[in-house]
């Protein structure tokens, strides 16, 4: 039997990560993903698959360790402060280290050829599983009193899923955390029920 794992698989998901994060799925070639970490191409289609599946398996490392602060702020009780939590965390990952990062599913999303459709798919949909949990507790603010009665909770969840896209492009583009924060704080002054804190 072959030894196919000489190296450690949490580093090397890292690394992978790092790199997709960086360049998205498409800009990143299986050179840059063996320079990164220090493993050859048959050693991480091994363990891991194809390009693809390596992928996937650095996004669910992605949501372990950097998505939390979703988790988090579905679970605040009161819709402003959910939202305050979210656009909160998502500044301080998409601004992570001394380059903006971006969303790392956003920059693997934006830039997919033809070939890569599956995986811009399959990312679309992970995102659209965010918006339908974002309006489900949109729904239940207005049920709760929080949001005005006439919201439309599926607009307003793909207003906040734009809002956070838009900061993360802007994260990657090099704008600073405290001028992400002020966007955030000018959205957060005209939402719906913005008086409850």
């Amino acid at each position: 039997m072959g030894r196919h794992r000489e190296f450690d698989v949490d580093r090397t998901l890292e690394a992978a990560l790092a790199v997709f994060w960086q360049k998205g799925y498409e800009g990143t070639s299986l050179e840059d993903l063996t320079r990164a970490t220090g493993v050859a191409r048959p050693g991480l289609y091994a363990v891991f698959g194809n390009k693809e599946a390596l992928f996937f398996k650095a996004i669910e490392r992605y949501d372990v360790e950097h998505m939390t602060y979703l988790r988090e702020a579905l679970a605040e009780p009161k819709v402003h402060a959910a939202v305050r939590r979210f656009f909160e965390g998502a500044i301080e990952v998409q601004t992570l280290g001394d380059v903006g990062r971006g969303c790392a599913v956003m920059n693997s999303t934006l830039a997919c050829s033809d070939e890569a459709e599956p995986v811009r798919q399959a990312l679309i949909a992970r995102q659209k599983l965010t918006e339908d949990a974002w309006r489900i507790k949109f729904e239940r603010g207005v049920r709760d009193g929080e949001l005005p009665p006439s919201t439309d909770c599926a607009t307003l969840a793909r207003y906040l899923m734009t809002v956070n896209q838009g900061l993360g492009v802007q994260a990657k583009a090099g704008t600073s955390r405290t001028s992400l924060r002020a966007i955030v704080e000018l959205v957060l002054s005209t939402w719906p029920g913005a008086t409850e804190r």
